[in-house]
């Protein structure tokens, strides 16, 4: 994947990083991205959001970390962790072959150990945003995190990715269920495949 992006997006321009994956994904290999369809709704709600501050939890090798660093406002940042030795060394070579190495922080280790952290390491206070698509029984485990350690704020937005297929139904349980979000879902395809996935958005009420 990383070679693709060398050999055929343009050094400085997200967007054609983004192609040049999306191109190698749905022609050469399979790779579990967000993808290009849901990749759309993606950008939408992160649009709609416009965060300050942001947080992924599942960089794997950089794509979304592109797609979410490349709609983010000036001065804006981006916190990105990956459990992954190997997927975070790919991920920094295309972040920083997108330019956009500026607006992340790639931060390598599990999310448990991580998120009770990363006020006092990174100073940030909240996040407005959070993009879930790390491992999938932790979906649930990290939000109570976050909640525990005051992460999230009035109207901060977690967006879930593969809610549906390989699926996440405790985290959507709690989510649906709890008076403390706002939750819809989004119906779209698994990456690269005519499989139905979708991505849950949940707007956190305090």
């Amino acid at each position: 994947m990383l070679k693709a992006v060398q050999k055929n997006a343009t050094k400085g321009d997200p967007q054609s990083v983004i192609s040049a994956i999306d191109h190698y994904c749905r022609n050469k290999e399979w790779a579990m991205n967000v993808g290009d369809d849901k990749g759309l709704i993606l950008d939408s709600v992160l649009t709609e959001v416009n965060p300050s501050a942001a947080l992924e939890l599942g960089t794997y090798c950089g794509y979304s970390t592109v797609r979410i660093a490349r709609l983010l406002s000036p001065g804006s940042k981006l916190i990105t962790v990956e459990f992954n030795p190997a997927f975070a060394a790919v991920a920094r070579q295309i972040i920083a072959y997108a330019g956009l190495q500026d607006k992340v922080t790639l931060v390598e280790g599990p999310s448990g150990d991580l998120i009770p952290k990363l006020r006092e390491r990174f100073g940030v206070k909240s996040f407005d945003f959070v993009f879930l698509d790390h491992w999938k029984d932790r979906y649930l485990l990290d939000t109570k995190l976050l909640e525990d350690c005051g992460l999230l704020q009035k109207g901060t937005v977690l967006l879930a990715d593969n809610v549906i297929c390989p699926g996440t139904p405790e985290y959507l349980k709690y989510v649906r269920s709890s008076p403390r979000y706002e939750s819809r879902y989004y119906k779209s395809n698994l990456e690269y495949t005519k499989l139905e996935d979708g991505l849950e958005k949940s707007v956190f009420l305090g």
